[in-house]
């Protein structure tokens, strides 16, 4: 529900003025997000452009016109997709050591060796590796920036940072079909060597600007840090922030993250030990929901799908179903922080359910008419903007969960599974879609329908609440072991003690936080009692 702002212990000004400075921080950490949308759209696009597919494609004479082999198209996308999968898993081992800056500045550097090999080469192999080498870049690029911003944003603004980060994907995938639509025509590789310069722009800016980015001041922290942590959390508040305001979120950062780091020190196996098992597989769950809605065919296959579905100018629909997914990240600006996040993935879930099924529905009752490649495009419109309004929350819940120390091997890992699952998807869509193949074109859809019903559920029994939370009240309810139901409207008494103490004020002597406290006592007895 939508309800009232979550009973949090943030000691920050709840406005978005006051955090400008930040927000344009995370803005150009998720820069090359960009790379990933511009991906999905560009090849997409050269799966059906004659100048790429007369060099690693062939003529079909039965139908009269270019097509790919099966093979071919399914390494061609997925490759990208493994290489992703690789590189999430490096993210943990890689941040504890170098933290998240430097692993932007790495990926920039890969991108730039990816796209020179696929702009030079006309052998296949060699196209592979590349896509390879892409993915690594890409997945560097998307996981380490949104560790970043999981770390730098305030706790009410986390999701317009993350609103942020998906604009940012879904202008790639529009750019990437425009210059497609732009160049498809050509005969030659200039159709797709064009397009493949585009992915040295957007990288090239990043790595100059991350010399004005600070490292997060939570990674800081857990590598005892503490000057340069607080060196770097002055650099990413506005100067008009009071400066009990700020001192009150330094000790909540410090206290928290020496409390979070009790224990042992192999970070990997204590991710699947006592309360931060749940965390990691919830973590694990949420973040995969993007592999579960279908997305990786739909987004990926874009033009190749429409082509198919025998629509009418399919590179010009592509970029028009695109737009549809910007509305609806634009669109999720208005709600992020009014809506609780339970209730954007539910809805958002059933909606990529719908529009799944939609078309599926229309192929089977009237397969290849003019109704169903209609109802195809409308599907595809839809499908796009319901997985935008969720799409960056999913990622964002995914990051919340873990504590500061552990942060970056469980994103890591969810992410990986996530392009795992995503990869999946890429490889066994042209079985289901390919005319040389099984050929079921829209009908493919009701597989991911019952995908989407059954995250829907999940999602309703399951998923905590952690609106305008800070990460360190996260810890301290997953620490109390809360079921689901109970995280939204729980006070976090030893969280608000520590921003208490910075802000001089007495707890034991205010008469209103001691009744809390005794609520909170109660609360917690009662949860207990209920296992």
């Amino acid at each position: 529900m939508a309800g009232g702002a979550a009973v949090s212990a943030n000691p920050l000004k709840q406005d978005v003025r006051s955090h400008t400075k930040c927000l344009i921080i995370c803005f150009v950490a998720t820069l090359a997000t960009f790379q990933y949308g511009l991906d999905y759209a560009l090849i997409g696009g050269f799966l059906s452009m004659p100048g790429f597919l007369k060099v690693y494609g062939y003529y079909d004479e039965k139908r009269g016109s270019w097509n790919i082999d099966p093979t071919v198209q399914q390494l061609i996308s997925s490759l990208m997709v493994i290489g992703t999968f690789f590189s999430s898993l490096m993210v943990g081992p890689f941040s504890q050591r170098y933290g998240r800056r430097v692993g932007l500045w790495c990926a920039t550097l890969i991108n730039f060796v990816a796209t020179s090999i696929m702009m030079a080469t006309t052998s296949v192999g060699l196209l592979y590796f590349s896509r390879f080498l892409l993915g690594i870049s890409v997945g560097w690029f998307l996981t380490f920036s949104q560790v970043y911003v999981h770390e730098v944003a305030p706790a009410h603004l986390r999701g317009i940072a993350f609103a942020v980060y998906q604009t940012q994907l879904s202008v790639g995938s529009v750019v990437g079909a425009a210059v497609d639509y732009a160049t498809h025509k050509i005969p030659d590789r200039r159709a797709y060597q064009i397009p493949l310069s585009v992915f040295f722009i957007t990288p090239a800016i990043q790595f100059v600007l991350l010399f004005w980015l600070p490292e997060t001041p939570r990674w800081l922290t857990v590598q005892k840090r503490d000057d340069e942590a607080e060196q770097s959390l002055r650099k990413l508040r506005n100067k008009n922030i009071a400066e009990e305001e700020f001192q009150a979120e330094l000790i909540e950062i410090r206290e928290g993250t020496r409390k979070q780091m009790e224990g042992t020190k192999s970070v990997f196996m204590d991710i699947w030990r006592g309360t931060s098992r749940r965390r990691t597989l919830l973590s694990i769950c949420v973040i995969c929901f993007h592999a579960g809605t279908g997305s990786s065919w739909v987004v990926y296959y874009t033009t190749y799908y429409l082509e198919k579905a025998k629509v009418p100018d399919p590179f010009a629909y592509s970029i028009l179903t695109t737009c549809c997914g910007i509305l609806g990240v634009l669109f999720s600006f208005l709600y992020v922080r009014k809506i609780d996040r339970r209730d954007i993935m539910l809805y958002g879930i059933m909606g990529c359910g719908i529009f799944q099924l939609m078309p599926a529905i229309a192929w089977s009752i009237a397969p290849n008419s003019k109704a169903a490649s209609r109802a195809v495009v409308a599907s595809v419109a839809l499908f796009k903007f319901a997985y935008t309004t969720m799409g960056p929350y999913a990622w964002l819940i995914g990051g919340e969960y873990p504590n500061n120390q552990q942060r970056g091997y469980v994103f890591g890992i969810a992410s990986a599974l996530n392009f795992m699952f995503t990869w999946l998807g890429t490889f066994t869509a042209p079985f289901f879609i390919n005319p040389a193949a099984l050929n079921w074109n829209a009908q493919y859809g009701y597989i991911w329908f019952v995908s989407c019903l059954i995250m829907t559920v999940f999602t309703f029994f399951f998923l905590p609440e952690t609106r305008d939370r800070t990460l360190e009240e996260i810890h301290e309810m997953f620490e109390a072991n809360l079921p689901a139901r109970k995280f939204k409207g729980y006070v976090c008494v030893g969280v608000e003690g520590m921003a208490a103490r910075a802000l001089g004020k007495d707890l034991e002597d205010d008469g209103a936080v001691v009744d809390e406290k005794a609520r909170v006592r109660s609360l917690s007895r009662e949860t207990r009692g209920s296992k």
